[in-house]
């Protein structure tokens, strides 16, 4: 038997069980990510058991209770929902005594959604009544011990996100920001920053905007309103108009805006008194009317042209003098800002509360 034959049947030897190691390492790997993959989509492994993610909603793990999710319905109130799940009408008096003070559940709305967390035993006794007036906020009313009922305000968890957008007006802002699928409240917090610099009523086609603004998220993909604007700008008639939020009073945390000299952009007076509304007749001196006999007819204001219930804002600080209705100003009110200046609001759907004297 010679040498280069015994060198030959050993390196096939060594060859074959390396081989069949690599083959157990694969077969070990393969069933070591099987098993990998299984724990990852079942849970967490502690031991031997699979820990099952808690149910967690309105801080409670519902898991531990008896749910119930229902929407107020047209002529509901809290005591019939609390009579349908059997409290006694005693018990329910003793709730809206104990959180009249906190929470008046004469404020609960059609149309809004409601849970009920009741006890998992076999009784099913009710013990949270949560209220939801907006996907944001809820109200949590605790009545686990009649001895200590209370209700409390929270919000749900969400996430900022920070986003950009631009546009070109083609016909007005709103229709603009609108076809670029802007949320109603975006649109509302641009107009109230350029409401003392731009005439929302004189925007013209070309005219360009970009607005930094930050939205609230609940479970990552639920929009739930626009947080606030950092930034914005505006091209008006080849005017370049910049915006930046800061907060002046810390303590109160309410934004101002300035631009980019550090001006504030609140000035004195409103340029209009209403959003996205268009002039239907301009203040004119000389004014004439064919059915008066083309006579002059001055008309000392300005008519605006927007949709009934549009709210309308004073377009300065100041006392109301008149808050009253005539036949040819319909409902109106007069607001005297000062020594010098005052201003009038006529033909108006309805005046709503403001009374004479009041501040606005």
């Amino acid at each position: 038997m010679s040498e280069t034959w015994k060198k030959n049947t050993k390196r096939r030897f060594i060859d074959s069980i390396k081989i069949r190691a690599i083959i157990v390492i694969i077969i070990f790997g393969f069933f070591g990510l099987i098993l990998a993959l299984n724990y990852i989509i079942t849970g967490d492994i502690k031991g031997d058991k699979i820990l099952k993610k808690e149910n967690i909603e309105f801080g409670f793990n519902l898991d531990s209770f008896k749910v119930q999710k229902d929407t107020i319905r047209f002529g509901d109130s809290f005591g019939e929902i609390m009579l349908r799940n059997k409290l006694s009408y005693s018990q329910i008096y003793n709730i809206v005594q104990s959180i009249k003070d906190s929470f008046d559940v004469r404020w609960l709305t059609a149309g809004k959604p409601y849970t009920i967390l009741s006890s998992k035993d076999s009784l099913a006794n009710p013990q949270y009544f949560i209220y939801q007036p907006n996907r944001l906020n809820y109200v949590v009313i605790d009545f686990s011990n009649f001895d200590s009922i209370l209700a409390y305000n929270k919000k749900k968890p969400f996430k900022i996100v920070k986003k950009t957008t631009l546009g070109i007006i083609n016909s007005s802002l709103s229709e603009t920001m609108d076809e670029n699928g802007l949320p109603w409240e975006l649109i509302n917090q641009l107009s109230d920053i350029y409401a003392w610099t731009i005439d929302f009523t004189r925007i013209q086609k070309g005219d360009r905007f970009k607005i930094i603004y930050n939205e609230r998220y609940i479970e990552d993909t639920l929009l739930v309103g626009i947080k606030s604007i950092d930034a914005a700008y505006f091209l008006h008639n080849g005017e370049e108009l910049f915006a930046y939020n800061f907060v002046i009073d810390s303590m109160k945390k309410t934004p101002e805006f300035f631009d980019q000299n550090g001006n504030s952009l609140q000035r004195t007076f409103l340029k209009s008194p209403v959003r996205f509304s268009n002039i239907s007749s301009r203040y004119n001196l000389k004014r004439r009317i064919a059915y008066y006999g083309n006579k002059v007819r001055p008309h000392k204001g300005t008519d605006f042209a927007a949709p009934t219930g549009t709210p309308i804002m004073a377009t300065a600080d100041g006392r109301v003098e008149k808050s009253s209705y005539t036949r040819a100003n319909g409902y109106y009110v007069k607001i005297k800002h000062n020594k010098k200046y005052s201003t009038q609001y006529l033909h108006m759907q309805k005046n709503g509360r403001v009374k004479k004297r009041s501040i606005c």
